[in-house]
């Protein structure tokens, strides 16, 4: 059953160092607050999981938190690279990281799996691709009815998955409304889950046919943090702060830059902040 807590006190009883974990979102909904929070409390050795790793883990392997990355995508949407993940990658700066790239429905399938408490995910795909030829974790099977050759990658089965979302009722019931990603499956496939979210209401009213209710029995912990996923928005809350991501791409470009960013807006930072920064956005949504 679901908790009602902090989110510092959330992070600390549910990331641990050496997990696996996931801090899923597509493009909105990025569990930002939750990230910084964990940078906060200094955790190490992690395996980060997530589909399109993006600013947040650009910053925890900036912060060298992050021994490996298990991925399909990794940008900054709309401007460019990871600046910090790829200086880990080349140079091995703050160390070295190890990273397992997949694709996009390799990774959608290794959730699924996960989720259903299946070893692997078989799938059709990565035909006439080289991924596999730098990813062991890529492999074919034959299907025993039919012949056919299918690809085969391992689950995904997350210690913690961190999500954000709009809304929890008193229950712990948790409502995600527009683009829906991989985070019901994530959240699924975990041991433990985080879920922070714009508010905590008495019941969900005028529920969008396309939204994604998770019960409360699937979900560990649940945090009010408004703003929580800036700069990433939150369908009906807030829009995308398109200058944060524009701006990224110049702090993490530089070492020193990306230290005294981190200190100045994270490190000395709280889950409160958040909500200051997207009091302009919340008015123009």
């Amino acid at each position: 059953m679901a908790k009602f807590q902090s989110l510092k006190d959330a992070v600390a009883e549910n990331l641990f160092d050496g997990d696996v974990a996931a801090f899923e979102g597509f493009t909105h909904l990025i569990p930002h607050a939750a990230a910084h929070e964990a940078i906060r409390q200094g955790r190490k050795d992690l395996t980060l999981v997530r589909m399109t790793p993006d600013v947040i883990y650009d910053q925890m392997i900036g912060m060298g938190m992050v021994k490996k990355a298990i991925f399909s995508y990794a940008g900054n949407p709309g401007v460019g690279l990871l600046r910090r993940l790829r200086d880990a990658v080349e140079n091995q700066w703050p160390h070295p990281m190890e990273i397992e790239e997949h694709s996009h429905a390799a990774m959608a399938n290794a959730y699924e799996a996960g989720a259903s408490g299946l070893p692997c995910a078989v799938f059709r795909g990565y035909k006439g691709a080289d991924l596999k030829k730098v990813n062991p974790n890529i492999r074919e099977v034959t299907c025993p009815f039919t012949g056919e050759v299918l690809a085969a990658v391992p689950s995904v089965r997350p210690d913690v998955t961190f999500i954000h979302a709009q809304k929890a009722n008193k229950r712990g019931d948790v409502l995600v409304e527009g683009i829906i990603g991989i985070q019901k499956e994530a959240v699924l496939a975990a041991k433990r889950s985080v879920v922070t979210v714009e508010e905590v209401v008495d019941n969900f009213d005028d529920v969008h046919p396309n939204a994604c209710i998770l019960p409360n029995w699937a979900v560990t912990a649940i945090c009010e943090v408004p703003g929580g996923s800036h700069p990433s928005y939150a369908h009906g809350y807030y829009i995308r702060d398109n200058a944060a991501y524009l701006e990224w791409d110049k702090i993490a470009s530089d070492r020193d830059g990306f230290k005294a960013w981190m200190k100045d807006n994270v490190l000395d930072a709280t889950p409160e902040d958040f909500a200051s920064r997207v009091s302009a956005l919340r008015e123009s949504k």
